[in-house]
């Protein structure tokens, strides 16, 4: 395999993502208008979902191949992504920024936040074991419970409910465009981890450093890409339950996954450590532009994409 050759493959396996991604969100809206899903839990539900396929199908193959290291990079590098980057050019796209009101976002962002931060503590031994991966998976289970106790998180209708979903029929289709998108997700994956390992082996990379700095954001183009449209047609109550799920649900659920299939050892913590330094800015601001006005204005939004910047400068050059 030439150079050539294995930066085809990803850059085609990224487009199948996004292709894939595109499909789900489709498909897993019509559903969930269907079922009454509604608003912010429909938003985080759908892309957590949708975030979770190429996380997944990456970690699994990772930990076939005997490179669950990958798997952790990329999700710590998603998150990155997702705090920073997708939710700037959200903010951005949006005409008066992203609202943040609502309380089940307020509640949702300290399981954000938590989630984001828990696998970096967890392998702080150089080690996410299969405790820690149950751990991981307790925490995720946690949120759904708290997510679906409360009734009225899923009794307001979205505008267009009626007109968009006219009958089961089209919403059964979806399923089968679902189960497409999922070959699809699991073709990608594989073609993102042997042209990591390929680039690993060839330029002598540390397999963790492509997770964090490239595999990481080429997993995050469904998300990245839904919050822009979503702001773009002012759908911004979309936007903040897309980022938050495609945060939670990975470095959770998957990452608890991936560490029960092959616990993941960090020989060379350096290599985490700018990435760490990064996550906790990310979470920090994050945090603190939600709670300040209940907004993330275009100001803060700029901020952050200054923040992603940095990482990626960073990255490169320490």
């Amino acid at each position: 395999m030439t150079t050539l050759i294995a930066s085809s493959i990803f850059a085609f396996s990224c487009f199948l993502f996004y292709i894939s991604g595109e499909l789900v969100v489709k498909s897993l809206i019509k559903i969930a208008k269907f079922l009454g899903w509604k608003e912010f839990a429909l938003s985080f539900i759908i892309m957590s979902i949708v975030a979770s396929f190429p996380n997944l199908f990456v970690g699994i193959f990772s930990a076939i191949n005997h490179i669950p290291e990958l798997a952790f990079g990329d999700i710590v590098g998603g998150n990155v992504v997702d705090l920073t980057l997708s939710v700037a050019l959200a903010s951005l796209f949006a005409k008066k920024g992203i609202p943040a009101k609502s309380r089940t976002v307020h509640t949702t962002l300290f399981f954000t936040i938590i989630a984001a931060i828990l696998p970096l503590l967890l392998i702080q031994d150089s080690v996410l074991s299969r405790a820690d991966g149950i751990i991981l998976i307790f925490f995720f289970f946690l949120y759904v419970f708290w997510l679906f106790s409360k009734k009225e998180r899923f009794t307001k209708i979205c505008d267009g409910t009626e007109n968009n979903v006219k009958n089961f029929k089209a919403s059964f289709a979806s399923v089968f465009k679902i189960i497409w998108a999922i070959i699809l997700f699991v073709i990608a994956s594989q073609g993102i981890v042997y042209s990591a390992k390929y680039f690993a082996d060839t330029f002598h990379w540390p397999i963790l450093l492509i997770g964090l700095f490239i595999v990481g954001l080429g997993n995050c183009l469904p998300e990245v890409f839904f919050a822009i449209s979503a702001a773009k047609k002012q759908n911004t109550w979309l936007v903040l339950g897309d980022l938050m799920g495609a945060v939670v649900m990975p470095a959770t659920l998957v990452l608890g996954t991936v560490a029960l299939l092959s616990p993941i050892k960090i020989a060379d913590m350096t290599s985490l450590a700018v990435a760490r330094i990064f996550m906790f800015l990310s979470v920090f601001f994050f945090f603190l532009f939600i709670r300040n006005d209940d907004r993330i204005t275009k100001k803060e939004a700029v901020f952050l994409l200054f923040i992603y910047i940095f990482f990626i400068i960073s990255e490169v050059f320490i």
